[in-house]
């Protein structure tokens, strides 16, 4: 090893001894990054440090005195800790559960005494869910001269001909979707309350279900479709490979969240290619905020304004903390600047022209102070170093990264949609994977309506039951109002 330099001249040699310094330093930060990713915190909270008076010990020996054996009496006045934790109290219970009384009578003689009022102590229950039949009893009426017979018509079901009403159904669809529980357990629920259902019962139900949805779930696609401002991303979702035993297939969840709106759209398709979004959005026209995946890229042009997230560039500052701190730290202690603007707003109740406003007077200043400090720094650090890598990714893409400030109605980063993808994420952890291309779609449907649900504040179970109910007889260009409401 040594005989490869021998012959090397000293600046030679100095060049190779900096390669291989960069390279320590870059395998250094990549398995600091590992260890994090592993053991580490997962939030991006930054607490900016005050290093001024760090490390000073103050030894200031003049200063010190023989203490006087004479004694005095010292008073003060201490104002009383504000911050002091009140105990909140028992837990209140709803007005809307159900109140069982249940009266108790003292064991003393209480002939002739007045009652002067009573004392409420409430204990919360929970009777665990059961089943129950609905039985459709239906007369049948000859008519006169032998004409036939008269029979009232069933009511319309979810799934003809089939034993499911709407409501277990809609519990099958939350209990998995929301609640990740998979059907697996749930037929294991059903066992222990004395209901055997077999599995492929159970799939044939949620198929149906699925079915009877596809037509709401395209008027969802609409609607989301026609908004003006919507934000993208994606998630991966393994999917079975029937052509591989033991095989998975990497999916992948399109999400697009009108942010105005309050509603969401998840759209499966088998790879992370551009070919998916381009069909989504080939009518779409209006802002599309991303990160910075290079997919995207294409559909910058004159109907669509590409506007990035700021949130992943701040990552990228806050991956590079062990790599150069300082810096890292002055633009993360900016950054938190433009995003206590956006509490402000949002705390304040703040309309899109005062947002705008707000904007306009206080980030765009922290903006411009940024931009022209990436400028000076950028030719100071090392291009393949992770603060090097941090501040190229910024100002590549800073037009971009800066666009919200345009626009009232648009916001700082892409962190709402991504909020709406974490129930995908807590799903993989449980059922693992879908069970083939067509179940990833139908679960990308369901996944729109339990997320819009959630944005909306709306109560899944009961919305989805109601929905399940309506639908067999709902008119087709009345499906609209069948959207989960505010």
């Amino acid at each position: 090893m040594i005989k490869a330099y021998e012959n090397l001249s000293i600046p030679d040699l100095q060049n190779v001894l900096l390669e291989k310094d960069f390279r320590i330093t870059k395998l250094q930060t990549e398995l600091d990054q590992l260890k994090r990713m592993i053991f580490g915190t997962k939030s991006e909270r930054f607490v900016a440090t005050d290093n001024s008076e760090q490390g000073r010990i103050d030894f200031d020996i003049e200063s010190l005195s023989v203490v006087a054996s004479l004694k005095e009496t010292i008073t003060y006045t201490r104002e009383k800790n504000k911050n002091k934790k009140v105990h909140a109290g028992r837990l209140p219970i709803p007005a809307n559960i159900e109140r069982r009384r249940i009266e108790i009578i003292p064991t003393e003689d209480i002939t002739g005494l007045i009652s002067i009022g009573e004392e409420i102590t409430e204990e919360l229950e929970y009777n665990p869910p059961t089943f129950f039949v609905n039985q459709y009893a239906r007369k049948k009426y000859v008519k006169a001269n032998g004409e036939g017979i008269i029979i009232a018509d069933l009511p319309s079901r979810p799934i003809e001909k089939g034993i499911a009403g709407a409501s277990l159904l809609a519990n099958i669809v939350i209990e998995k979707y929301v609640d990740h529980l998979p059907l697996y357990r749930q037929q294991n629920r059903f066992s222990r309350i004395g209901m055997n259902i077999p599995s492929a019962t159970i799939i044939g139900w949620l198929n149906a279900t699925c079915e009877l949805l596809s037509p709401l779930y395209d008027e969802l696609k609409k609607e989301v479709l026609a908004q003006k401002y919507i934000q993208a991303d994606e998630t991966p979702i393994p999917v079975l490979d029937k052509q591989k035993k033991k095989s998975t297939h990497q999916g992948y969840h399109w999400v697009y969240h009108a942010p105005e709106l309050k509603m969401v759209l998840f759209d499966y398709r088998p790879g992370r290619g551009r070919d998916g979004p381009k069909e989504i959005l080939k009518n779409f026209s209006g802002y599309l905020q991303t990160d910075g995946y290079a997919g995207y890229e294409s559909f910058d042009g004159d109907k669509i304004t590409l506007h990035h997230c700021m949130a992943h560039a701040r990552r990228k500052f806050d991956q590079a903390l062990d790599n150069d701190k300082v810096r890292a730290e002055f633009v993360l202690t900016e950054m938190q600047k433009l995003y206590a603007v956006e509490r402000k707003s949002r705390e304040g109740d703040y309309s899109h022209e005062q947002r705008y406003e707000l904007r306009k007077k206080e980030s765009n200043k922290v903006l411009a102070e940024l931009k022209l400090w990436f400028a000076e720094n950028i030719i100071h650090v090392l291009p393949k170093s992770k603060i090097g890598e941090a501040i190229a990714y910024s100002l590549s893409r800073w037009e971009r990264l800066c666009l919200y400030t345009t626009d009232g109605k648009l916001e700082i980063d892409n962190n709402l949609v991504e909020n709406v993808i974490r129930p995908v994420a807590l799903g993989r952890k449980n059922y693992l994977f879908a069970g083939s291309h067509e179940a990833a779609q139908r679960s990308a449907m369901l996944y729109s309506f339990m997320g819009t649900c959630k944005l909306r504040s709306v109560e899944p179970l009961a919305w989805l039951t109601e929905t399940l109910r309506k639908l067999p007889d709902h008119k087709a260009n009345r499906l609209a109002s069948l959207l989960p409401v505010c």
